[in-house]
This record gives structure tokens, sequence and C-alpha cells, in this order.
């Protein structure tokens, strides 16, 4: 059995490389060891730029539609108790089906438990003829070549076994990579974060006991251990999934201990059905390399971080992006030979900074720890209530890098790129915030092109590259681009000329040509055709380094 591209788990990100493949026209097989059904939802938010994603690959009403209840509350409350205890703090979100697109979107940020998500991506996949789906397949060894790779493969229910022979490998198997490990790829960071166990539970009385204003996430905070547990509405309706958050101390709790804990966050008894039990270690680690010539790694096989913030898949979907366009650029022949080493230089410092974000994260959460006693937070009365504002104040601003942070989920950058040509400019980095440009490395901005707002100038990319010519008005000159047209051509390399006249877009993309990548991201900008098109070509194509 033969194919371009073999990739390994088919988890979210697994299967976002194999449909960002089929989307390119390009063959790949995907394997997976399960049956591909989720019992333990990993992820439940889709950040926007991953909803971006979506809209290219014209998937965002099967997300919406999924299953999760999108007039449902999306606000974060920490809390003492659900039905007898004290709100402390809020951050209120619109529901998804009222949140508006963002000012640098056109989309918004989506709650889409992965129980919802995955069955969506494998339908992303499924629709295309090159894509190829094998569950209860798992890897068993692979032996990489100069020119292919050889994976001996079995079937989990019959026990048999044959060889694929791929062009290239995907490893999108988990943070317990048998790829990564096989390559003696290290990981770098820390292994042992806390030790948190995660029950999914059923309950159609629980809403009707929560005495405080509805939320999509409650911390809860104890006045002797300060943040202690979590508690998600992963449906929107009557499923939740209860966090005991723990230390760096294993406990092994057993159902009754576990019972106990979730009647003690409600603050009372009450009926409710436990679905599963997952226990896991919270990590921050990075893969000390991103692969080899023909292997790659991508998702948790790349980096672990922890669930703060709902950074793990975005970083994920983002390597799958970004290693799908550039396995097609290669497998199609237009790609140059550095093309793939690019992906490492790319991604891997991204992944290290969103680590450290989640990281920081998680210590603001886990704040109250190192405070003393919270006491008074639970004492009825004026003192109660002066102890509880000035401690939720406190905290709801603290935590607002968390829930506020399209500086880490969209405006990642590629600075230093081989295949990224920079003109000088100084890039600002983003946390919270995030202010659009077209600096070569970062996302190319989104600007409505229509008074009904219905088409973005990001539904312009996604393909191959795509040269914006821009003008502010049809007075404006606009300069010759033969030359760069034809260098494409005689490189292979797939591109479109788009003209805008369009004033607003002429004045956030800041120069008159900006030429934007497969996916999405600025190669290159300036206000004059390139001197040498044929360098700048070969440069963004990975075969050569324009000077």
């Amino acid at each position: 059995m033969k194919t371009p591209v073999l990739v390994v788990g088919g988890g979210p990100v697994g299967l976002g490389v194999a449909g960002d493949l089929g989307m390119r026209d390009v063959h790949c097989t995907l394997i997976e060891k399960t049956d591909g059904v989720v019992g333990q939802p990993k992820m439940d938010t889709v950040h926007a730029r991953i909803m971006e994603f979506c809209r290219r690959w014209g998937i965002v009403p099967w997300v919406e539609a999924a299953g999760f209840n999108r007039d449902y509350s999306q606000d974060y409350a920490w809390v003492t108790a659900l039905h007898n205890g004290y709100e402390l703090g809020r951050e209120p979100s619109p529901p998804c089906a009222k949140a508006p697109p963002l000012p640098q979107s056109p989309q918004h940020r989506e709650r889409c438990p992965q129980t919802f998500f995955d069955p969506v991506m494998q339908r992303f996949a499924r629709q295309f003829h090159q894509v190829t789906l094998h569950y209860h397949t798992e890897l068993v060894t692979f032996e990489e070549r100069p020119d292919r790779v050889l994976a001996r493969v079995r079937n989990t229910q019959t026990g048999d076994e044959h060889v694929i022979e791929a062009d290239y490998l995907v490893a999108a198997d988990g943070s317990a990579s048998s790829v990564r490990e096989q390559l003696g790829i290290g990981m770098s960071g820390h292994n042992l974060l806390t030790n948190t166990t995660n029950v999914i539970f059923h309950s159609t009385e629980l809403e009707k006991l929560i005495t405080i204003p509805q939320a999509y996430r409650y911390i809860f905070i104890g006045p002797e251990e300060g943040t202690w547990a979590t508690i998600v509405c992963i449906d929107g309706r009557d499923n939740w999934r209860f966090s005991f958050v723990g230390d760096r101390n294993r406990l092994e709790l057993g159902e009754p201990e576990l019972r106990e804990f979730i009647e003690r966050a409600v603050g009372c008894k009450f009926k409710f059905e436990i679905n599963s039990v997952l226990r896991w270690t919270r990590r921050e680690l990075v893969a000390d390399r991103y692969g080899t010539d023909r292997v790659f790694l991508v998702g948790d096989s790349a980096h672990q971080l922890s669930p703060t913030g709902g950074f793990g898949m975005t970083t994920g979907l983002q390597e799958a992006v970004d290693i799908g366009w550039k396995l097609a650029a290669v497998v199609k022949g237009w790609g140059g030979a550095s093309l793939l080493k690019s992906y490492e230089a790319e991604r891997q410092p991204v992944a290290a900074r969103n680590v450290r974000e989640a990281h920081n994260n998680l210590l603001r959460m886990l704040t109250p720890r190192r405070q003393k006693p919270l006491k008074l937070i639970l004492e009825p009365g004026p003192r109660g209530d002066a102890a509880r504002k000035a401690y939720g104040d406190a905290y709801t601003e603290m935590m607002k890098p968390e829930w506020h942070a399209l500086g880490v989920t969209m405006g990642y950058r590629y600075d230093g790129s081989p295949i990224v040509v920079g003109d000088g400019t100084l890039a600002p980095i983003f946390n919270i915030d995030y202010v659009q440009s077209t600096l070569p490395g970062g996302r190319a901005p989104h600007v409505w092109l229509d008074e009904a707002k219905t088409k973005s100038t990001l539904d312009l990319y996604g393909k191959g590259f795509v040269l914006v010519r821009l003008a502010r008005d049809s007075s404006e000159a606009v300069p010759n681009v033969d030359a760069l047209v034809a260098a494409a051509g005689e490189r292979g390399v797939p591109l479109e000329v788009v003209d805008l006249v369009h004033a607003e877009a002429r004045a956030l993309y800041a120069r008159q040509l900006v030429l934007v990548r497969p996916d999405g991201h600025v190669a290159w900008r300036s206000d004059e055709a390139p001197e040498d098109a044929l360098a700048l070509i070969d440069t963004v194509r990975g075969a050569g380094v324009m000077q």
C-alpha cells in the first residue's frame, strides 16, 4: 500500500492534517488505533483563529450545529459553591449564538467540546476522495529511508499486519507518541505540574439547584486550599465535567471521594450519574526537535501544556495547517528543498510561547493557594461582603490574560523564518490585545469587503499564494507585477493576483503589494515590485534565501 502522506493519529489535529491535504488535492492515509469515538473531551474551546480555518474549510455551519447549546451562557465565574455559596467574581461573555464577530476577524470563539468536534473533523476529512481513514489500526514500527518511510501497521481487531509505504509521515499520536519515542526526540520543560482528575457526569437536576447566575465555567475557591476544582457544562444542557485540580501529589480518588467532592462544589446532595473518570498529569513540554527529513510531529506529540487558556488544540491545528500546505507543495513538486525544514523553525517557538502562557494562566488560577487562608469569604454580613468583593475584583482582573488572549491565539508570528522576507520593521508581541498588520510573518489582516459583511479578505486566502495589490481609489497607480507572476509560473508556484480598490484595506495593509502564503500568513510586502522576482519566489517556496 502506498500513499504520499501517512498521518498517525485520528484526533482533531490528525484529522486537520488529513482534511487540509485533501482540500489541497493531495492523497493521504490516516490511521487511528481506536474507533475514533471520544469518551472524555480533552478540549472544548474553538478559538477564533481556528474558526477562521473552519471558514476556509467550509465547515463553520457544522461546528455551530455540532451539538453544544449555543444559547448557553459563556460567562466564567469564581465561586465558593453553586447552591448555597457565594459568587466572588465573573467575566461576562455572550452566548455563542449572540456573539458578534471580532473586530479583527470574521469569526468569534465557539464552544464545541471534542465529543462534538471530532465528528465534525471526521466529516471534513471524509468529504475528500483523496483521504483514506483507517480506524482500529495502530502503528507498530516504521523505518525512515532517504526517499520514503515504511510503516508497519496492525489491525487491532484482527491482528493482521501490513506495510504502508509513504513519502512522508505526520505523527499526531498524542502525548505518549510512539513516533517521537522511536525517533529518540526528547522533550524539554516540566513533566509534572499537577495530577488532576476529571469526572464526566450527567444530571438533569443540577441546573435547577444553582442559585447564582448561569455560567459556562465555575472555578471553586476554598477558604483553606484556594482554587481546588472546576465544573463546566460540556453540552450546555445536562452533561457536566468536574475537575479536581489537585497538586503534584498523585491521589487515586475513588468514586465515593469524587462524589463527595462534586457535592461539596455544588453545596448539597443531588442526583447525578458518573459516566467516566480520567486521571491525567498536567505538563509543560516542547519537543526538542519537530521531526526529521520525512517524519514530522504535530499536536500533543510535539508539545504538552496546561489547558488553562485552551491553547492545546489551537496550537496543534496551527501546526496542521503549517505542515499541510508545505507537504502539498513538496508532493506537487513546487516546494523547495528547504520548505519542510521551515516547519520546525516556524512552529517550535510558537509552541514554546503558548506553553509558557498556559503555565502563567495556571499560576494565576492557583494564586489563592499561595495566599493566606480566605476564611472571611464565607462569613455572612458586611465584613464578608467586603472580603468577597475585594478578593473577587482582584481575581477577575488577574485572570483576564486567560479569558482574553487574542494576542496568543491569533497574533502568533513566524519572525526569523527562512521563507519569510522581512522588511526591517520590529514586530510587537501581543498577549491580551491583538492589532492587525501586514508585518511579514504574521497573519494577513481581516477587512470586510462588502457592506453586508459577508466577504472578508481572509476568504481570498487558503489555497495557493495570493498577491494582493491595493489602491485607495481608482486614481491611485499600482505597481506592475508581470515579472512576479512570470517567476511564479516558471517555478510552478500557484499564484493569484487580487486587485483591491478599497480604502480601508489599503490603509490597514500599509503596502500596495502584500504576498500571502497558502496558510494565510504574510510572506513579503512592499510598495514596489521586487528587483529580483525569481529570488523572491524561490525564497517563499523554500528553495533559496533572498538577499
